[in-house]
């Protein structure tokens, strides 16, 4: 491939609790990457232990942007303030768009054995922070896979050659590859010119390249648009390969809510305060 992508930073995961106690391994939105324009948080939940993921994510509210929830393995419930509920298990994918408010739950069905699953926050542009919620729920088998003698890889969020998956953000343009590479072997991707870029390994390691990349570790691939190469080490590599268009606009977050205002903020507190939160029923897309 042509030129190469410089690794602007590898950031390593904070362990950090959320919810009612559950422990997730942060990159992005911790005090090392505060916002990765237009992704605010990215947080992987890993875990054997119930301990660490049995007390789940009682209700609690959305505002200004969208949350995108891949699960891995294990069970996780989704119930919202409009009614709406929806089962992830292992593979699938649900795209809550919040926008003007929602208020849900996310809480396991399952008491013991293994919980693994992530959840990217994608910011809204200024004109659509208050546009209706939106929610799409998909299983396993609704994303496309492209498998090679290198590697596997599953088209989450927009598209991968000829591989279109069903979740298409036309906001911010995201696209979100998970890719299993094989040991020793390589994985060689141009990222979207213009776009920021990230990959985060969560099993095994590699090196981005060249420089060494162990697990539970994110790679901030910048934004120029050029190719990277991943070698797989020994034991092979499993990552995230995720891009999004910045929006460029000033971002003022209090907990859940992410605006552009402090006075935006305020009246979102006001909104939640005074039972005002919730304003539109979500459209519900199932495959």
């Amino acid at each position: 491939m042509d030129t190469l992508a410089n690794a602007e930073r590898i950031i390593p995961a904070t362990a950090v609790p959320e919810g009612a106690g559950v422990i997730v391994h942060r990159t992005i939105g911790t005090p090392a990457l505060r916002n990765y324009d237009p992704f605010l948080m990215l947080d992987h939940i890993g875990s054997d232990n119930p301990d660490d993921y049995i007390a789940g994510f009682p209700p609690h509210p959305h505002r200004g942007f969208i949350t995108f929830t891949y699960m891995l393995d294990g069970h996780m419930q989704h119930r919202d303030s409009m009614g709406n509920t929806g089962d992830l298990g292992p593979g699938s994918a649900q795209w809550m768009k919040a926008a003007s408010g929602v208020i849900h739950s996310e809480m396991p069905k399952q008491e013991n054995g293994l919980l693994r699953g992530f959840q990217l926050w994608i910011n809204l542009p200024a004109a659509n922070k208050m546009d209706h919620p939106e929610y799409q729920e998909f299983p396993a088998e609704a994303f496309p896979l492209v498998e090679t003698a290198d590697y596997r890889l599953k088209v989450l969020i927009g598209r991968f050659g000829d591989a279109v998956a069903p979740i298409q953000d036309d906001l911010t343009q995201v696209t979100y590859f998970d890719v299993q590479l094989q040991p020793g072997r390589h994985f060689q991707h141009r990222l979207a010119a213009q776009h920021t870029s990230f990959v985060y390994v969560f099993e095994g390691n590699g090196r981005f390249n060249g420089q060494d990349v162990a697990r539970h570790s994110l790679v901030a691939a910048g934004a120029d648009g050029d190719a990277f190469d991943f070698a797989a080490g020994k034991e092979g590599a499993r990552f995230i390969v995720v891009s999004g268009k910045p929006l460029h606009e000033p971002i003022v977050q209090h907990g859940p809510f992410v605006m552009n205002t402090r006075e935006q903020i305020d009246q979102a507190l006001k909104d939640f305060q005074s039972n005002q939160f919730v304003r539109d029923r979500a459209w519900i897309k199932r495959n």
